[in-house]
């Protein structure tokens, strides 16, 4: 992955503890997500915060789904 990838996207460790977020805003991928997972449609999260721009947001979705295609998952049985 190149920096260039995700111009859109910052990680700041002053700023959400260092979560991904959209550029200019303390607003974080895994909240995106969320907003989609729930239901929310893209003119509704842009309605609802409008410092948000479509681009910012296909770009916060690209993001996440980049990292999750490395994401390894163990399952441990607790005796």
């Amino acid at each position: 992955m190149q920096p260039t990838d995700f111009p859109l996207i910052t990680s700041d460790p002053d700023t959400l503890g260092g979560k991904p977020c959209i550029k200019g805003t303390r607003i974080s991928v895994d909240i995106i997500l969320e907003w989609f997972a729930s239901g929310a449609t893209l003119p509704e999260i842009i309605k609802s915060y409008p410092q948000l721009s479509e681009k910012g947001l296909h770009q916060a979705i690209r993001y996440a789904s980049r990292f999750l295609k490395n994401e390894v998952f163990v399952q441990v049985k607790v005796a």
